[in-house]
């Protein structure tokens, strides 16, 4: 018996350097301006806390970690490896921690490679909202919809929207 693995993959090309785009990543002051309302803060060590804070006014009065997670490799500005778990409910809080891999390779003429690999293998609630095929309302925008939005701000310096 063979044991198979579920990998979403997820790649665009930025019109950054591979610094802006690990910034952009890392840094809760880029982050919050793409992708989902909130912002993502990363202490960038081995076994640092990686954690989605959603805003007050999201799902309920209080701001709260909507995904959490820790760093497992950080090779800045190349390489970015973490868990990933959702925890918007309790059935995704017990599909338990993904991995997540941001692959940067910087291109010729500024251009930067991003590839996002999404372990999914033992979590198919994450896999179905991670494919972006629901409501943006939803939150079905998926690694499409924060991809897009990264691009989108560091060519433009607009968010995609808002």
């Amino acid at each position: 018996m063979t044991d198979q693995k579920t990998v979403k993959m997820f790649r665009v090309y930025i019109r950054a350097s591979a610094q802006q785009v690990w910034d952009a990543i890392t840094d809760p002051e880029w982050n919050a301006r793409y992708g989902y309302p909130g912002t993502n803060e990363y202490d960038l060590r081995p076994g640092g806390r990686f954690e989605a804070v959603m805003p007050a006014g999201m799902l309920g009065p209080d701001p709260f970690v909507g995904v959490d997670g820790e760093v497992v490799e950080a090779d800045e500005p190349k390489r970015l490896v973490q868990t990933w778990r959702f925890r918007f409910a309790p059935d995704q809080i017990e599909e338990g921690f993904q991995e997540v891999v941001w692959d940067l390779h910087e291109e010729l003429g500024g251009v930067t490679r991003l590839t996002v690999t999404h372990d999914v293998t033992t979590a198919p609630l994450a896999a179905a909202m991670i494919d972006g095929d629901t409501d943006l309302e939803q939150g079905g925008g998926g690694w499409a919809w924060i991809l897009s939005g990264l691009k989108t701000l560091l060519e433009t310096g607009d968010a995609i929207a808002g």
